[in-house]
C-alpha cells in the first residue's frame, strides 16, 4: 500500500467524515482526497517524477500533513524534516536525500533561506502558509487539475536518523514496511468504532505514522500545533479521543498536571507510550490515575514502532491486578516480527541471556540511503541489529536493559544505565533522570546520575544513593548524584546523555 491508500480507504467508509481537525477547522476525507490530487498534479507540473524526494518542514498542521498524501499520490518519496533541528542538520539531510522540492511553513523561511543556496538540487520551494520573495505560496503554486501516478511498491518515506553521532543516515521505508506496521497496530491494540486520535507529538515522528491505521478505519485525527498538556486534556474530553501517544517525559508531566483529575478521560481505549524507556513506578501510577488504557510500543526508525507491543490488558495479571513485573518490559514480540538475542559473535542466545536485540520482519527498512556499508552492518548474520541490549524471559516478554553505546563498565562489571534509571525513578522526589559513565582512575568508569527533582523538592544525594543501593546493589549504585533543574532533551523528549556527559566532562 502507498500512504495515500490509507486516506482512500478511510474515504471509502464515508467521504464526508472528519479526517483532520485542528481547533475549529476540520477537513473531511473528501477534502483531503481532492487536495492530494491537485497537489500530485502540481508536483508533476513542477517536474517532480515518481521516486523523487519531496520534503516537508512544518510544525503539526492539517494542510502540511495533507501534503504527505499528495506526495504519495504523485509517486514521490516523503521526507519528513524536523523543524527543531539545527539549520546545518536539515541542510545535511536535504542534501543527503537529493531533495527536489521543499514545502515549508513561513515561520521556518529564515532557516530555509539560510540553506537553500547550498542545495542546488532543490528546484521547487513552496511556502505552505504564506509567501516569500523567493518562494510562492501554496495557493499560487497549486493548480486546478488532478492526477495520480501508480508507481511500484517501493520506497515511500526517507527518514533521517539525526546527526548526534556524525552525518545523519537516511532510513528507506517502503510501502510494505508501513503496511506491516499498520497491520500490527490493528492486530495488537483495541479499536472499537471509528477511532479519534489526538496527535500532540510531532507528526514528523511517531505521531505521524500512527495516523495511518487510524485512517484505515475512517477515524479522525485531531492535531495539536504545540505540546500544551492543558490543551491536550481539554481535547481528549471535547473530542472524546480514543487513541493517543506521548513519550514518557510528557506522561510524567501529565500525571502532575492540575487539570488531570477533573478531566473526563473515559473515552480513551489506548494511550500509547514509547520512544524512550518508561519508569515502571510512574507507569503504575499512570494506570491508576489515567485508566487501564496504557499501551506500550517499541520500535525504531529502521523498524517503525511495532517490534514489540503491550496492549492495555497485558499490563494486568490473571487476577486483574497490575502485573508489576511486566511494567519494566517492552511487551512481547509483535505478531509479524521474530525477535532474538545475539552475542557479538553472531550466535543466538537462550532465554534470560543478555545480548543485542535482533529481528526479522517485513517491518525492517530497505536499508540506508546511499550507504551500503551501514546497511550491511545493520543486517549482519541475516538479522536486523537494533543496537539495543536486552533479553527474553520465559513468558516471551522482551526486556530492554540499555542501548549498547550507553552500557557502563565499572570495576569490570557491566552496568546498564536503564536499570539504574528505573531504580532512581522509584524515588519519590525525582521527576526524571539520566545515568552516564564518566572516566575514573579506580573503577575505569564510575556511575553518575543527573536527576531532575519535582518542582519544590530538595534532593539529598546521599539519601538517593542509599535508596538505589537497597534496590539494585552497590555495584550499580551511582557514585555521584548531580541535581539539575532540567535535563537536556531531544526533539522528541529523550534525555540527551551525550550532552550531560559533555557538560560534566567540561
Amino acid at each position: 500500500m502507498r500512504l495515500t491508500d490509507y486516506l482512500d480507504k478511510g474515504a471509502s467508509l464515508g467521504s464526508t467524515a472528519p479526517c483532520l481537525t485542528m481547533g475549529e477547522r476540520t477537513l473531511t476525507y473528501g477534502d483531503v482526497q481532492q487536495f492530494s490530487r491537485r497537489f500530485a498534479s502540481s508536483l508533476a507540473a513542477s517536474g517532480i517524477a515518481p521516486g523523487d524526494k519531496v520534503a516537508i518542514l512544518s510544525g503539526n498542521d492539517p494542510i502540511s500533513f495533507s501534503c504527505v498524501f499528495g506526495i504519495s499520490r504523485a509517486g514521490a518519496v516523503w521526507c519528513p524534516i524536523n523543524p527543531r533541528n539545527e539549520a546545518a542538520e536539515n541542510r545535511d539531510l536535504l542534501d543527503l536525500f537529493d531533495t527536489r522540492a521543499l514545502f515549508f511553513q513561513k515561520s521556518y523561511a529564515p532557516l530555509v533561506d539560510s540553506i537553500r543556496q547550498a542545495l542546488p538540487k532543490l528546484a521547487t520551494l513552496v511556502c505552505i502558509d504564506g509567501e516569500t520573495d523567493w518562494a510562492p505560496s501554496l495557493g499560487k503554486w497549486l493548480g486546478e487539475q488532478d492526477s495520480e501516478a501508480s508507481p511500484p511498491d517501493d520506497v515511500t518515506m526517507l527518514v533521517g536518523t539525526g546527526g548526534t553521532t556524525g552525518r545523519p543516515k537516511g532510513v528507506m521505508l517502503t510501502g510494505h514496511n508501513i503496511e506491516t506496521m499498520t497491520a500490527i497496530t490493528l492486530m495488537s491494540y483495541p479499536f472499537e468504532g471509528r477511532p479519534v486520535y489526538l496527535a500532540l507529538a510531532p507528526l514528523t515522528h511517531a505521531a505521524g505514522v500512527l495516523c495511518f491505521p487510524i485512517m484505515a478505519l475512517g477515524g479522525e485525527v485531531v492535531i495539536m500545533p504545540k505540546p500544551d498538556l492543558g490543551a491536550f486534556l481539554e481535547n481528549v474530553q471535547r473530542h472524546r479521543v480514543t487513541h493517543t501517544f506521548l513519550p514518557p517525559t510528557l506522561i510524567y508531566m501529565l500525571l502532575e498536571h492540575p487539570d488531570r483529575a477533573d478531566t473526563d478521560l473515559g473515552s480513551l481505549q489506548c494511550f500509547w507510550y514509547g520512544a524512550a524507556p518508561i519508569s515502571p513506578t510512574r507507569l503504575g501510577e499512570a494506570i491508576t490515575k489515567i485508566g487501564p488504557v496504557m499501551a506500550q510500543l517499541f520500535g525504531q526508525s529502521e523498524a517503525p514502532m511495532m517490534i514489540s507491543t503491550m496492549a492495555p490488558k497485558d499490563h494486568f495479571g490473571p487476577d486483574g491486578a497490575i502485573a508489576t513485573e511486566r511494567l519494566s518490559s517492552a511487551g512481547r514480540p509483535s505478531p509479524l516480527v521474530t525477535v532474538a538475542i545475539m552475542n557479538d559473535k553472531g550466535q543466538l542466545l537462550g532465554r534470560g541471556e543478555r545480548g543485542e536485540v535482533v529481528i526479522r520482519s517485513s517491518l525492517v527498512m530497505a536499508g540506508y540511503f546511499k550507504n551500503p556499508e551501514a546497511s550491511a552492518e545493520a543486517s549482519a548474520h541475516g538479522w536486523h541489529h537494533t543496537g539495543d541490549i536486552g533479553y527474553l524471559d520465559e513468558d516471551n516478554f522482551l526486556f530492554i536493559v540499555d542501548r549498547a553505546k550507553d552500557m557502563i563498565i565499572t570495576g569490570g562489571f557491566n552496568v546498564y544505565s536503564v536499570e539504574v534509571e528505573q531504580a532512581l525513578m522509584a524515588y519519590p522526589g525525582i521527576q526524571d533522570c539520566g545515568v552516564i559513565g564518566l572516566p575514573d582512575d579506580k573503577w575505569g568508569e564510575r556511575v553518575v546520575a543527573v536527576v531532575q527533582p519535582h518542582q519544590g523538592t530538595v534532593i539529598d544525594g546521599a539519601e538517593v544513593m542509599a535508596f538505589v543501593k537497597a534496590r539494585i546493589g552497590s555495584v550499580k549504585t551511582p557514585k555521584e548524584v548531580v541535581v539539575w533543574e532540567d535535563l537536556p532533551r531531544s526533539k522528541v523528549g529523550k534525555v540527551l546523555k551525550n550532552e550531560i556527559k559533555g557538560v560534566l566532562l567540561g
